[in-house]
């Protein structure tokens, strides 16, 4: 298997972090839970967690994520961050993963990478507060080879049909440092500059969508504080929670 480029993340980061570390475990429960676990413990440093094959993934809304040694890459990052408005992380670390994995992934809001109406992958970000410090924990999941379909009626998307010569290592090498940096600059900008640059990969934009707490409507894009933004009856109704999830009319699947 190709190598972990764990020193070369390092050395780009080391100037921006002096505190960062890289770390790759062959087996893990969740590598979300163990840095939450961590924050909690008080040691806040910054970290990049790479785990090989995580036994008790989770995505958002308490989902399953089971990764498999090759077949995805999953990792997490822990930062200290003290952004103004937290409103649009999550879409600004899918911002960041698509711009560096091909021009053809798009966003689904809020938390999802998506190629020709299928997942590719999704982000956890979770946060924890110690001694007035925020430590946010940013969990993503990709597909790198095809994946079981696990009784949804689209099978996932993956990153070998859009690069195939790409595996877990290589992708990591592709979007770690970026990302950090992408963290590092909404904590002093926030979404609002990042706005147009998602909206013109969001593959909700222009389509009609429903929502699973029963809202339907033509999605109008994302607002500068990172809402989706349903126009009903001529009305436009802004969505902040990440609880709510959303689905095109014309895609299958679930929500």
């Amino acid at each position: 298997m190709t190598p972990w480029p764990a020193e070369s993340i390092w050395e780009q980061i080391f100037p921006l972090l002096p505190d960062f570390t890289v770390e790759v475990l062959p087996e893990l429960d969740s590598s979300n839970s163990e840095l939450m676990r961590r924050a909690r413990a008080g040691h806040l440093e910054s970290t990049l967690l790479v785990v090989e094959r995580q036994t008790a993934g989770r995505g958002r809304l308490g989902r399953v994520w089971q990764s498999q040694p090759g077949d995805s890459l999953t990792f997490s990052l822990s930062l200290s961050l003290a952004p103004q408005d937290w409103s649009g992380l999550s879409l600004a670390v899918g911002l960041s993963l698509a711009e560096s994995l091909h021009p053809d992934v798009q966003l689904k809001w809020p938390n999802d990478l998506w190629f020709e109406d299928r997942k590719l992958g999704g982000i956890l970000v979770e946060a924890a507060s110690m001694g007035g410090r925020s430590q946010v924990v940013v969990g993503v999941g990709l597909n790198i080879r095809p994946r079981l379909a696990d009784g949804l009626s689209t099978p996932p998307a993956c990153l070998s049909e859009l690069r195939p010569e790409l595996t877990a290592p290589s992708c990591l090498a592709r979007v770690a440092s970026p990302l950090i940096q992408a963290l590092l600059r909404f904590e002093s900008q926030g979404f609002a500059p990042l706005q147009a640059a998602f909206e013109a990969r969001d593959t909700l934009k222009g389509r009609q969508v429903h929502t699973s707490d029963g809202q339907q409507g033509l999605a109008m894009g994302v607002g500068p504080n990172g809402a989706l933004r349903i126009q009903t009856d001529g009305l436009v109704h802004d969505i902040v929670s990440s609880e709510i999830s959303v689905r095109p009319f014309s895609s299958g699947g679930s929500l």
